[in-house]
């Protein structure tokens, strides 16, 4: 499955170390100032989405002239930047694979926005093909019935968030339940791999599942 990259504007202190090689090669869409950190790099993207509040006039008309989609958007909306992106990528690249990066770091606000937009009806069609990437951890999103996850280079812990009520099974990671009933949103964080993949079950609403290392 190919794979589109998304980059947001959150600081560079977060990014993967090897962030633009992974970027390379890819299809890429700027959020707002994410933008210009992919011309900085060199890599014109696709298309840039977002209201542009947080760049300079002048940063503004260097986008327009060098991405040939962009979308600007009114600051005084109900969608985020980022929520927009993804739902145009959706729309653009139906069959591809989302990664987000430039999530993390700053605002806690803006974070819990990112982390629980998977909730907006109109990003149902993406959550089960959106991974968001920063420099410690790696987050995907998981609809219920019996899951496979593959543990990904360097991480060492694993994490279930619960975001609603539900009953969970962990058959094959190092702390196991057996159809545990969630009674509250709840992290089951610090679980580890046995080998290089594990499942899960669960029966209702959606998982959150972190690979991360310190």
């Amino acid at each position: 499955m190919e794979t589109v990259n998304l980059l947001a504007g959150g600081p560079k202190s977060e990014w993967p170390v090897d962030l633009k090689h992974q970027l390379e090669q890819k299809p890429c869409i700027g959020i707002d100032r994410g933008t210009l950190h992919l011309l900085d790099m060199g890599i014109t993207p696709y298309a840039a989405i977002g209201d542009f509040d947080s760049v300079s006039a002048d940063e503004l008309t260097l986008i327009r002239q060098r991405v040939e989609i962009v979308h600007q958007s009114n600051p005084i909306k109900d969608e985020t930047d980022t929520e927009l992106a993804l739902q145009f990528a959706g729309q653009q690249f139906p069959a591809s694979h989302l990664t987000l990066y430039g999530f993390s770091g700053g605002r806690l606000d803006q974070l819990l926005t990112n982390l629980l937009m998977v909730y907006r009806p109109f990003l149902t069609d993406v959550i089960t093909r959106l991974t968001l990437q920063d420099r410690h951890n790696w987050i995907q999103f998981y609809q219920p019935g019996t899951n496979l996850v593959e543990k990904q280079p360097g991480m060492k812990y694993l994490d279930f968030v619960a975001l609603e009520p539900t009953t969970l099974t962990l058959p094959n990671e190092k702390y196991q339940l057996d159809q545990f009933m969630v009674k509250r949103p709840t992290s089951f964080s610090s679980n580890e791999f046995l080998g290089e993949q594990g499942t899960f079950t669960f029966d209702q609403g959606i998982m959150m599942v972190i690979q991360s290392h310190d």
